[in-house]
């Protein structure tokens, strides 16, 4: 294993190795932004980031319809309403709820809006549901931890004496008015070694958070532990969620004794509760008496019978090898599938009746592109909001609505993105690379129709690859108006590790099987080679988080397919994940490195240990943020350090603010795109 190259430094991952790499790379990322093509460029992302034309997303609460909205006159956004019939309009008028730079200057903070959560109460007099009360979450610089307040909406101010919670990761949730659930940091050992609430408490008004009643404790190697309440009339229930690893969980009921009953499926599952609906989504194969149940697939079955022990399940989804469930949403009555084929949308409607679920297609969906679908009220609806987007045609909004058969009576479109960049003359196609054990790797292309295929297109290849996140078409202003507009190509690889294919996709890049979602990408960056849309020198990667490691592997182990790459709040040092920030929550993904045996493998895929000094590299680009509290800055610190030791062309930048989404504000949103656009642009070009 190769030794530290820059063990002068005794604070290897915190402010001495910021220090020392800013010392040497400050200048880089600081003439990079002061050109005048960056501050053309940037000057349009801002502008589609702040524009008034984008489609505001919005929660139904009662009779209101709430969003939370920045531009250039609300840096740090507000929280606002209006009605439908406002809505629908193309100038909703708009009431502002909370101004978070009000807030901000009120207070000389830097908060961040992280949501709110609702409180849906009978009014003791007349019955009628209201929704007055919120516990709403701000977050310092965009960071995980969050502080937790009472808010009121009719006053439109916070509750004198109201439920309030330090700063934590973690959470609170309503029970009614004077109760809630919560999970967070109560002192010394009741965190867990990932960093989250290991104990759920109830807690009532007016008491101190100390004299809260303990609900369950879990164990300090537990990932997370919390609890919920369920107010649908006539099926109210207390929950308590013990997440044992990333992928596996315990669910219980806790009654009114506080006797808690846990709902045995397999741990790897997930489950749901809709009204008497009990919906079991599987990881893994389940073998139910002489019944195998495949992975990847959805049952359903009565609730309380199954507490009771029923075990008969009616089977909603089952993939194929071309198929897989992306997700599911409940409106009132109606059960809506959203699955992939061949990272292609489609939606179906099932509908719950004696004789069990039936099922119509979703009319007149497109034939290419991503739809994303959820109920506008899943208590009292059956009205569905139905996004489509694609990467060269704006994202649509419509209100849909469903009778009681699940027959689509009406469906309005009510907002749509205006054109935030040029799209004439290009086109969109999906291919197929060969890996290396002979998978089949989807991808997407987006390029001019005239391109000359000569291998000189400068080529920005995008990826993930874990966590079973799948990533689809979507229509972007910032890459198209950054990167496309300028005769850019954008392809975007459908790897191993994500969950385009359900989770044996995903399970086939885990741990030991990681360098299959490394050879996926390379896979793929060298089939555009071999179409010649592009060539090495031409080519770029790009890639956060997980996909920093993905980029940080392309970085160390094929440097040379590749002309330039961005790697943005990244994980890289292996060996050490585990023990910074959230690290430890995800060794189900990549294993323990403490453990002898798992490092042989883990160490193959350490990017910041596979690094050799005598080796040559493509420039890259690190970005990080100080105030990201789930990856630690000093993955990018330390890697940045040991390349400019070794005199590789580096570029540093690290935002103050921003969480591990890198940014806090559309400003600082509009710089961190640009500066990845503009690096990739002037070495690939």
């Amino acid at each position: 294993m190769p030794a530290d190259p820059y063990l002068w430094l005794e604070d290897v991952e915190g402010d001495e190795a910021l220090a020392w790499v800013r010392a040497r790379n400050a200048e880089k990322a600081q003439d990079l932004s002061q050109s005048d093509q960056f501050q053309e460029t940037k000057a349009r992302i801002r502008s589609v980031l702040d524009s008034d034309d984008k489609i505001p997303a919005v929660a139904k609460i009662g009779d209101r319809y709430y969003n939370f909205w920045r531009d250039s006159n609300h840096v740090r956004g507000i929280w606002r309403r209006t009605t439908l019939d406002s809505y629908r309009s193309d100038n909703p008028q708009w009431e502002t709820v909370l101004d978070i730079d009000a807030l901000n200057a009120a207070e000389h903070e830097n908060w961040v809006w992280h949501g709110a959560r609702i409180l849906r109460e009978s009014d003791p007099e007349t019955g009628e549901i209201i929704r007055r009360r919120a516990l709403v979450h701000l977050s310092r610089g965009g960071a995980d931890a969050t502080v937790t307040r009472e808010f009121d909406l009719v006053d439109k101010d916070w509750v004198a004496d109201g439920f309030e919670l330090a700063e934590s990761k973690g959470g609170v949730s309503w029970i009614d008015r004077d109760t809630v659930f919560v999970y967070t940091d109560f002192g010394p050992d009741t965190m867990t070694t990932s960093g989250y609430p290991r104990l759920t408490k109830r807690w009532r008004r007016g008491t101190d958070l100390t004299q809260a009643e303990l609900i369950y404790e879990g164990l300090d190697t537990d990932m997370f532990i919390g609890a919920y309440y369920d107010s649908t009339p006539g099926f109210e229930r207390s929950f308590v969620s013990r997440a044992l690893a990333f992928y596996a969980s315990e669910e219980f009921v806790l009654g009114p004794d506080g006797e808690l009953t846990k709902i045995a499926v397999p741990d790897s599952a997930e489950t749901a509760v809709h009204r008497e609906w009990l919906t079991i989504e599987l990881r893994d194969d389940w073998q139910v008496g002489d019944t195998t149940y495949a992975a990847g697939s959805l049952l359903a079955t009565n609730f309380d019978a199954f507490l009771a022990g029923n075990r008969e399940f009616e089977v909603l989804y089952e993939p194929t090898p071309s198929s897989s469930l992306v997700g599911y949403s409940w409106t009132r009555h109606h059960l809506i599938l959203n699955t992939l084929v061949d990272v292609v949308s489609e939606l179906e409607i099932l509908t719950p009746g004696r004789d069990g679920f039936t099922r119509r297609a979703f009319p007149d969906l497109p034939a290419t592109g991503s739809i994303g679908v959820g109920a506008v009220d899943s208590l009292e609806s059956d009205d569905l909001w139905l996004t489509v987007t694609d990467f060269l045609t704006p994202t649509t909004l419509s209100l849909v609505e469903l009778d009681a058969a699940g027959q689509v009576v009406s469906r309005k479109q009510l907002k749509s993105t205006p054109s935030f960049f040029n799209a004439a003359g290009l086109v969109s196609e999906q291919f197929f690379a060969i890996s290396d054990d002979g998978t089949s790797i989807p991808y997407f292309v987006v390029r001019p129709a005239d391109l000359a295929f000569d291998g000189t297109a400068p080529t920005l290849l995008s990826g993930y690859g874990g966590f079973e996140i799948s990533r689809t078409p979507l229509y972007s202003g910032a890459l198209g108006a950054g990167w496309l507009e300028r005769g850019g190509v954008y392809v975007l690889a459908n790897i191993r590790g994500g969950g385009e294919y359900g989770p044996a996709w995903h399970q086939a890049a885990l741990k030991e099987k990681r360098h299959r979602a490394y050879e996926d990408f390379v896979a793929v960056a060298r089939d555009l080679v071999a179409r010649k849309i592009t060539s090495p020198e031409h080519l770029g990667a790009q890639g956060g988080s997980n996909g920093g490691l993905l980029t940080g592997n392309m970085l160390t182990q094929y440097p040379e397919d590749f002309g330039a790459l961005v790697i943005q709040v990244p994980l890289l040092d292996m060996k050490r994940y585990t023990k910074l920030l959230a690290g430890a929550s995800w060794i189900a993904e990549y294993g323990d490195p403490d453990d002898p045996q798992q490092w042989e493998y883990i160490k193959t895929f350490s990017a910041y240990h596979l690094f050799d000094s005598q080796r040559e590299y493509p420039p890259v680009l690190f970005t990080t943020s100080t105030r990201d509290d789930r990856v630690h800055p000093g993955h990018a610190r330390k890697m940045a350090a040991q390349m400019l030791a070794a005199g590789c062309d580096v570029t540093y930048y690290e935002n103050i603010e921003g969480g591990h989404g890198g940014a806090a504000n559309n400003e600082q949103a509009a710089h961190m795109a640009t500066l990845a656009y503009e690096f990739l642009w002037a070495r690939l070009r």
